[in-house]
């Protein structure tokens, strides 16, 4: 892909709609060649109904895996991945609510249990961020609510999924480049993102025993729904050109990696993160 840059757009409530994007964001490759990976496993997938959560739902489909997507409010987009998911011929389940709630988690895998009998894939990507100019700015109930939503989130469920994950399972938790460069001004985001990195690798030392494989994907910039959702105009408009390709990612090369990582071709992996940012290098 060339050089490209975003039109001048914003949308005001998070975690944004990916139906209102201008341009709608590239979930997979036509050229993407499904290949019996994940052939009957089934994943619960947080923010699964647009941006990288899209994406995953849909490899994962191609893959042979059936998906629970879950969304906070944002019924269109939830539709329009069901109907995706269902189109490469894997069954799907819509759930709205909060993942910062506990007890919503809990419901997530009951209900995952009841209608597909069994778990083997959890996807911790729900997140949401906001754009701070300083951290003054930031007030003491936002900082709690992003810590809930993008971290409390990942112990709710998993502590949920566990009793139900056997030896070749896998947790796949979304982190960030911010949680190894840092961010000045998405302050409270990036750092959820570092608590992520050592809950996902503290997590794969406790679990190895039993089989149970935990990693994560650090994406740079991806164009989703939470960038015209997050920043102004002019940001958007800009989004993507501070790494060394000159442009953001599509969800559509975020995805693959989900597969890796759910797959038995990643079997030696745990406790990794793999880092999709557009050629920005990390010695971490």
């Amino acid at each position: 892909m060339s050089d490209q840059k975003q039109p001048p757009q914003h949308q005001n409530k998070q975690p944004g709609d990916e139906h209102e994007m201008r341009p709608e964001p590239e979930f997979i490759r036509d050229s993407y060649k499904g290949t019996d990976k994940l052939v009957d496993k089934v994943a619960i997938i947080t923010g699964g109904d647009s941006g990288i959560g899209r994406a995953v739902a849909v490899h994962y489909a191609r893959e042979g895996a059936d998906s629970v997507i879950v969304h906070l409010k944002e019924p269109k987009d939830a539709e329009d991945t069901k109907a995706l998911v269902e189109a490469e011929g894997r069954r799907c389940l819509v759930l709205q609510g909060d993942v910062a709630d506990p007890a919503f988690c809990r419901d997530i895998v009951k209900k995952t249990l009841d209608h597909f009998g069994k778990l083997n894939i959890l996807v911790n990507n729900a997140a949401e961020q906001y754009d701070w100019s300083d951290l003054t700015e930031i007030p003491d109930d936002q900082i709690t609510r992003t810590f809930q939503t993008n971290l409390f989130s990942h112990f709710y469920l998993s502590k949920a999924a566990l009793p139900h994950l056997e030896e070749g399972d896998t947790i796949i938790a979304t982190s960030s480049i911010n949680a190894f460069k840092g961010n000045n001004t998405l302050i409270d985001y990036s750092a959820t993102k570092g608590a992520i990195q050592g809950l996902m690798r503290s997590l794969a030392m406790s679990l190895v025993g039993r089989g149970i494989r935990v990693n994560a994907v650090a994406p740079g910039p991806v164009w989703t729904p939470l960038i015209p959702a997050s920043f102004d105009d002019e940001k958007v408009a800009e989004f993507g050109g501070q790494v060394p390709m000159k442009r953001a990612g599509q969800p559509s090369e975020m995805g693959p990696a989900y597969v890796y990582l759910a797959s038995e071709e990643s079997s030696y992996m745990t406790g990794q993160t793999i880092h999709l940012n557009g050629g920005v290098i990390l010695n971490t």
